[in-house]
């Protein structure tokens, strides 16, 4: 609570006994009574318009004393007033200057004085409780009221009543109280933000006039932020931070990189131009305002802050958790565990920070120990509108910032044309970020000039506002004007300032006509210049995975034995004794056996690796067991971090119920530590529908939009096992439908050793690219799902796997090609009818699809074996049509290398939902399935 808190609605003969008791013996009362009694004298009694009885005691009306001290004092009184400075402190807000669309009302019934007890009557008569917010001494009523407006409803509107910690309320409160000098800019610090202002106004005007209806996402009317962004580099510098990892929306992007960033103009008016020779090699790109950038900026102080602002796509809060995920792997490349050096900064829409649960998501992770970044600033950029929605239609609360509450740190609602209170609230933001570790939200209200894009017409569907933004001067205009008026600058010197941006920016154009610049990607640099962009022939390279049996049994002794002071589990003494017993005999290795082997050989070779997703730790299907807890104490041991004295971390942790938030996290990291291993694994495969955005938008294109290469994997549990439509399908389907230019690769994985050298390989190329492994449920524990030592020390990944019977090629009149776990429902069918006559391929990869290995084993069997693939999705599911394709069309058809023959469809109908809800049903399905694959009298052409 803040300091007389307790003093509101208290009974006024309860405050009256305390205060004797404090006459008598000040150390009698608790501390914070006190600092409230404190100065509480004759001489406020009598300023109060009460007399002496001549002895030097106060009296009241009945001429009753205590001790020398005015009992007749109107303590209540006192306490009125309190509760007028908490009523400011809580709501003066709402009356707070800070819409430049708007006046703000005059008051509010809550502040009030009829609301607390008191009236204008009492205007004049002096109280202490003015020493709360600063007065030296007992201020009338009214000099309390004006500093209360001036520090609580002029151009800033601060929010700390949600904050629970007394320790955090007391900081935010004084140093906002106590800050009204430090909100008055000396005349150098006022030159240098106008500076600042004027650079925002110039590129946005020059770009208005130069390149008409080019769609830029205007930041006039929100020009402010640049003087505020440069006082958030400052203040990084001053207060120890070396890093900024920024992502923002559309408005206002280009400005930033410009002006913030130092982006020269000639690579932003060169995609303006559209005159440059394109690269078909770098992808397919994106528009302007979607790139990223980083820069090192020299601060006024004389340090070095380090700018990296992350690509995003349209859908633009979906960065959010990207930036935070960036900043987390900086942080741990920095060996930054204070999380002071590097800062997240978010720059949100007030549209989407209300209306996106991205937000939500991302915003909880702010305290989870896996996840925090010690605290990110958030701006928003509050138009008042979002797109043409008006604010009545956007959200259901007072604010857009509403959902911030939840963190109970401070929020600030700016006027957008007040550049002052703008950076003076940016700085107090950083330093209660440094401070306290936790986010903290600036509310930068003002409009756009323009409609959501150039080429909008807004007043179609706000002809009021629009009406009045048009005779509205500028926030550039209004503080000139200001300055002139103060004679920090003389007339005309303003003007001068702009024309000298302009003339600097018409030659950046003349430069960019001349010379005809491609764009600039800041891509490979720092941490990523060892490695390289990629093209289709590297990804089928071989790559060397393996690792000695020696050095795997090492291994396995390590991670699978456990202090003698350790309480394991009764029910794990036998799954650890199992896999060091598995690895010492070198057969029967699992899959949870073969996952953690893989970790430990990389943590061993110096990498490290990050896992993380719903209930990862133990494993959703108890299979891993990556972290143990002693069964009497429940502490926690890690034995992978246990393996030897100089090796990798391996870092596991378990998600909040979050999929977008925390895949959007991981995919940041993997761009801020192209070192590590980071994977995410979905509690069941179909999970990741819910993270489709941070898929489509930023793990599948990314590279090919931006040139930001990333090595993320994502584990998804898939396989039918009867289990209904939810936690059948991780939609393979769609993975697939997103390949291109060898941009990711996709696999459905049937061995523990074919696992261990896929999660190898990403770590052992000199290029990264995301990993979508289909992973198994039932198989976890399958008895034929499992490798010999052999596996991994003697072989690397096989795209395609041959039959493993013992099966002669000759006698084969149909050749199987399938994935996952369908392969072992068929194996097991066809050894127990003992079918010779069909073969069982196994395709491992699908993209990069691996035609030549493929075509070699399909090729050593007989011309005139029917092919058939065989799934237990749906037909238009799972991944038929997508190798149909590769038998149907291309450069190079498969089909016509097999002398004309077709490949037919066997398996499931089309269907609505991924699998029937029945288990019964299922089953019926499944068996109907084998049994067709066995009977090579099927007429396969039917099913086709």
């Amino acid at each position: 609570m803040e300091r007389l808190s307790y003093l509101s609605g208290i009974n006024a003969e309860y405050i009256e006994e305390i205060y004797q008791r404090f006459s008598k013996d000040p150390n009698s009362v608790d501390s914070s009574w006190a600092y409230f009694f404190d100065g509480m004298d004759l001489g406020v009694s009598v300023s109060n318009g009460h007399s002496s009885n001549g002895n030097g005691k106060a009296t009241n009306g009945a001429g009753a004393t205590t001790n020398g001290v005015a009992s007749s004092i109107d303590v209540s009184a006192e306490a009125k007033v309190t509760d007028l400075i908490h009523a400011y402190r809580h709501k003066g807000h709402l009356v707070a200057n800070v819409n430049p669309l708007d006046p703000a009302p005059e008051t509010h019934p809550l502040l009030d004085l009829n609301n607390v007890g008191l009236s204008p009557a009492d205007l004049d008569r002096k109280f202490t409780a003015a020493k709360l917010i600063g007065f030296s001494n007992a201020a009338s009523l009214r000099e309390i009221i004006t500093r209360l407006r001036l520090i609580y409803c002029s151009s800033i509107g601060l929010q700390f009543n949600h904050m629970s910690d007394p320790l955090e309320r007391d900081w935010i409160m004084n140093h906002f109280e106590g800050d009204l000098a430090r909100r008055n800019y000396v005349s150098e610090e006022k030159k240098w933000i106008h500076k600042h202002l004027v650079a925002a106004e110039s590129f946005e005007r020059f770009l208005h006039t130069r390149y008409v209806a080019q769609k830029r996402f205007s930041l006039e009317g929100g020009d402010s932020l640049i003087p505020a962004l440069a006082t958030l580099i400052e203040s990084c510098g001053e207060l120890g931070a070396s890093n900024i990892v920024m992502g923002m929306a559309h408005r206002g992007r280009l400005n930033v990189l410009c002006n913030t960033f130092g982006k020269k103009p000639e690579y932003i008016l060169t995609e303006f131009e559209q005159d440059y020779k394109f690269d078909d090699t770098m992808g397919e790109g994106d528009v302007k305002y979607h790139m990223g950038f980083s820069a090192d900026i020299n601060t006024r102080s004389g340090k070095n802050v380090h700018l990296s602002l992350a690509n995003n796509p349209s859908h633009l809060a979906f960065v959010h958790p990207v930036v935070e995920g960036i900043a987390r792997a900086k942080q741990r490349n920095l060996k930054d565990s204070n999380r002071s050096q590097v800062v997240p900064v978010v720059i949100h829409g007030d549209a989407a920070f209300a209306g996106q649960g991205v937000v939500y998501e991302t915003l909880n992770l702010s305290r989870l120990k896996g996840y925090e970044t010690g605290g990110t600033v958030h701006f928003i950029i509050n138009n008042q509108v979002g797109f043409t929605t008006n604010v009545a239609d956007a959200r259901s609360t007072t604010y857009a910032t509403d959902v911030a509450r939840m963190l109970e740190t401070p929020i600030f609602h700016v006027n957008g044309d007040d550049v002052e209170a703008l950076c003076y609230v940016t700085r107090l933001a950083m330093e209660y970020r440094q401070k306290f570790k936790k986010d903290v939200f600036i509310d930068q209200i003002c409009y756009r000039k323009y409609g959501h894009n150039e080429s909008d017409e807004p007043s179609f569907t706000q002809p009021g506002m629009y009406e009045w933004i048009k005779t509205h001067p500028s926030p550039r205009e209004i503080y000139s004007k200001r300055l002139e008026s103060e004679k920090v600058l003389i007339a005309g010197e303003a003007q001068s300032e702009v024309d000298l941006h302009m003339n600097e920016l018409t030659e950046a154009q003349k430069r960019t006509r001349a010379e005809k610049p491609r764009p600039f990607v800041s891509a490979y640099e720092s941490l990523w210049k060892k490695f390289k962009p990629s093209k289709d022939v590297d990804m089928m390279k071989a790559v060397d995975t393996k690792v000695s049996a020696a050095h795997l049994r090492e291994i396995s002794s390590k991670i699978n034995v456990f202090p003698a002071t350790f309480s394991l589990h009764p029910k794990l003494h036998r799954l650890f004794e199992g896999r060091l017993a598995a690895s010492v005999a070198g057969v029967g290795i699992d899959w949870g056996n073969g996952e953690l082997l893989a970790y430990a050989t990389l943590l061993t070779e110096g990498h490290k690796v990050r896992l993380s997703g719903q209930d990862v730790e133990r494993g959703t299907f108890t299979h891993r067991h990556g972290v143990v807890f002693d069964a009497k104490k429940g502490d926690s041991y890690v034995a992978l971090n246990n393996i030897q004295p100089e090796q990798g971390e391996f870092i596991i942790q378990n998600s909040s119920l979050s999929e977008t938030g925390i895949l959007g996290f991981e995919y940041g990291w993997s761009l801020g530590d192209p070192n590590s291993l980071v994977i995410w694994e979905a509690q069941f495969g179909d999970f990741a529908n819910g993270a489709q955005v941070i898929i489509d938008q930023f793990i599948s294109s990314g590279e090919s939009k931006w040139q930001r290469a990333s090595g993320i994997v994502m584990l998804l549990p898939h396989g039918y096992e009867g289990q209904g439509p939810e936690h059948s399908s991780a939609r393979l389907e769609r993975f697939l439908q997103m390949c291109g230019k060898s941009n990711m690769t996709i696999c459905n994985l049937s061995t523990p050793a074919q696992l261990f050298h896929a999660l190898r390989r990403q770590l052992k190329r000199d290029f990264r690219k995301p990993l979508v492994v289909m992973t198994p449920k039932s198989l976890l524990r399958h008895p034929k799902v499992v490798s010999s030592i052999e596996d991994f020390s003697n072989k690397v990944f096989e795209e395609v796997l041959d039959d493993a019977r013992n099966v002669k090629k000759s006698d084969v009149e149909r050749v199987i090609v399938c994935s996952g776990k369908i392969y072992y429902d068929l194996l097991a069918a066809f050894d127990e009818k003992q079918i010779k006559n069909v073969a069982l391929l196994r395709l491992e990869q699908f993209y990069p699809w691996p035609e030549e290995k493929l075509l070699q084993f399909l090729k050593s069997y007989p011309k005139n074996a029917e092919l058939v693939w065989v799934q237990e999705e749906p037909r238009n599911m799972g991944a038929w049509q997508f190798v149909q394709s590769h038998f149907t069309g291309g450069n190079q058809v498969l089909r016509e290398k097999l002398d004309g023959r077709e490949i037919h469809y066997l398996g499931r109908g089309t269907g609505a939902a991924p699998a029937v809800g029945s288990v019964k049903k299922h089953q019926v399905e499944q068996q109907e399935l084998v049994e067709k694959a066995m009977n090579v009298r099927v007429n396969l052409k039917m099913q086709s």
